[in-house]
Order: structure tokens, then C-alpha cells, then sequence
């Protein structure tokens, strides 16, 4: 074993172990991990119609909803299979928005991304922030080869900021979403992390 090696295995053990999402420091905001303290700012989110409007779930009816989310992002955390932060302003702490890393296949070094921000914040470069934090995690610390998004095919404010983190169209998936009585359309997105590396110039 080569000198530092020891210590980057033991680090990914602690990460692997861990009981706490891993904390993410961008300029203007963190990602941490939800708390119950958070749920009625995620009701602020997620019980938004414009903000799920592309989403494949209803908009939340109450705080019980948002207390309930928070409790199965915890779960899903504790199993390894759903990593979801909450995006917070790093100077009040207050929350704006989520960036979830989900379906993750540690096998196969893969997993879907997805994300939701406070309409409030629409439009000041946040969102373009808080994705990229994750995907430098997902493909530094998480040592993914593959980051995936199913969008849906009107959503092109979505389209623009992932196409420029280096994501590519790469399938129409037809009647994907039977969504408030409406059956959608979806399109699917990859993204290499050799392609990222090279983006970014790494």
C-alpha cells in the first residue's frame, strides 16, 4: 500500500459509516443535512405548484407532509440508497432549496440527480451552485463514473443548467410520468465523470 493510501481508505470507511449526510461548503450556500427545524421551509418548497410543476409527485399538503419527507430522506440516508441535502444560505442558515442524489448504485458507480429551489431564489445563480457542489461530491468523496436526470421535456430551465455541467441528451423516454391525472413524457440525461473532469479542466 502506498503512503496516504491508508488513510484515504479510512476516510472512506468514516464516510461510509457515517450517521450524517456529509456537509458541503459552497460561496453563498451549504449543504447539509435536514433537520425537523426545516420543515417549514421545505413546505415553502414542496407545496409550491410551480415549483413541483415538472415534478412526478403532488405538491404537499400540509407540514405533516414536509415532516414526513424529511423522516424517509433520513431513512433512505441510513440505507445507503438516497443521499438529499438541504441547501441552506450560508450566512442565516436558512433553507432554499434540495439537491438529492437518488437510485444510487454503488456497484455500478451510478445515480440520478435531482433538485428544487424556493421560487423566490429563481434566477440569482443558486441552483447552478448547489448542483455543482453535489456533483463535485458525487464524483470526488462518492467516486461515481455516472450522473443521470430525467427531465421533463418543457423544463428548460432545467435543460440549461444541466447541459452546462457537461450533461447530454441522451433518450426521449414517451409516456414516462402519470402525473395529476396527466401522463408526461420524460428525457433522459448523462453526464461522465471524465467528461465533467475535462469541463472543468481537472
Amino acid at each position: 500500500m502506498q503512503e496516504g493510501e491508508e488513510g484515504k481508505m479510512k476516510s472512506a470507511a468514516a464516510f461510509e459509516w457515517g450517521d450524517e449526510l456529509p456537509r458541503l461548503d459552497g460561496e453563498r450556500i451549504v449543504l447539509r443535512q435536514l433537520r425537523d427545524s426545516d420543515a417549514e421551509d421545505l413546505f415553502a418548497i414542496f407545496g409550491d405548484d410551480e415549483v413541483i410543476r415538472y415534478w412526478s409527485s403532488p405538491a404537499h399538503e400540509s407540514l405533516d407532509d414536509s415532516r414526513d419527507l424529511i423522516l424517509d430522506t433520513l431513512r433512505q440516508f441510513k440505507a445507503r440508497t438516497m443521499f438529499e441535502w438541504c441547501a441552506a444560505l450560508r450566512d442565516s442558515d436558512r433553507m432554499i432549496g434540495t439537491c438529492t442524489l437518488l437510485n444510487v448504485d454503488i456497484a455500478h458507480r451510478r445515480a440520478e440527480i435531482g433538485y428544487a429551489l424556493n421560487r423566490g431564489f429563481w434566477g440569482r445563480g443558486y441552483a447552478t451552485e448547489i448542483v455543482e457542489l453535489v456533483i463535485a461530491f458525487a464524483f470526488g468523496p462518492l467516486n461515481l463514473h455516472r450522473l443521470e436526470a430525467d427531465v421533463h421535456p418543457d423544463n428548460a430551465g432545467s435543460f440549461r443548467l444541466l447541459e452546462k455541467q457537461g450533461f447530454k441528451r441522451e433518450g426521449y423516454l414517451r409516456e414516462r410520468w402519470h402525473h395529476l391525472g396527466r401522463i408526461e413524457d420524460g428525457v433522459y440525461l448523462g453526464l461522465l465523470r471524465p467528461e465533467w473532469l475535462e469541463l472543468k479542466g481537472k
